[in-house]
């Protein structure tokens, strides 16, 4: 009996027989050759997984029965990610990258100085952003899918915010406590990484982040060289994981 290296999406996981979608079930029989027998690891990015065996190896409707499921040992990450939107597929690159880590969501903010391809649909990148997500879900074997939100103007965002925020800044402090230690600390709140455009959040946006009310706001430095947003997201949750 032989257990593929991946873990599979089910959005249900439940006690008892389960049919997968045609694209889980697809992976498994036609990518992962797996047969009738074999186990399967399923998760539903909501912090429960299941060991499945396969009773009908069909890559159209693979049939799995599911005896436990079990919770995942660690709660939701506090971390998330608000970015402004960039041009291009920086944004979906953004995505595939931090999503293999314990990153909870990754907000698109539109910002002033926001960089946006012309005639382009969020709505498109938005869900190509999720698949990214759930790829990188199943390629980490985490247990909660990274939420993708927005894109939302950063005014309203940061008003409906309540939590802590990390800005990234280039009179900032060059390291602070990580996630792992705040929660140590008995600090769980939902920490922020606030990353601007190409170009960076504008004096006004800045000066709102620096005044949040709904939480405290860090700075934080990622070096002593101008990084492209899309690197400055990466270094700056390396900084905090």
């Amino acid at each position: 009996m032989k257990t593929p290296d991946s873990r599979f999406y089910c959005p249900l996981i439940s006690v008892g027989n389960i049919e997968l979608d045609e694209t889980e079930s697809s992976h498994a029989v036609r990518v992962c050759r797996a047969a009738v027998g074999d186990t399967l690891q399923l998760c539903d990015g909501k912090g429960h997984y299941a060991d499945a065996e396969i009773v009908t190896a069909d890559p159209k409707a693979c049939i799995v029965r599911v005896d436990t499921v079990e919770n995942a040992p660690m709660p939701r990450p506090l971390l998330n990610i608000a970015i402004g939107c960039l041009k291009d597929d920086a944004l979906e690159e953004v995505v595939f990258h931090a999503a293999q880590a314990e990153v909870d969501s990754i907000t698109f903010l539109r910002t002033d100085f926001s960089q946006e391809p012309k005639n382009s649909d969020l709505h498109k990148l938005v869900r190509r952003s999720e698949l990214k997500s759930l790829v990188s879900l199943k390629q980490s074997k985490k247990p909660w899918l990274t939420q993708i939100k927005g894109p939302i103007e950063f005014d309203k965002w940061l008003g409906d915010y309540s939590g802590n925020l990390v800005l990234c800044d280039i009179d900032g402090e060059s390291s602070l406590p990580t996630v792992t230690a705040r929660m140590a600390s008995g600090d769980t709140k939902p920490v922020t990484l606030l990353i601007g455009p190409e170009g960076g959040f504008s004096p006004r946006e800045i000066e709102l982040a620096k005044k949040f009310q709904a939480g405290k706001t860090e700075l934080l430095k990622l070096g002593n060289t101008r990084l492209r947003a899309r690197t400055a997201a990466i270094v700056a949750l390396g900084k905090l994981l």
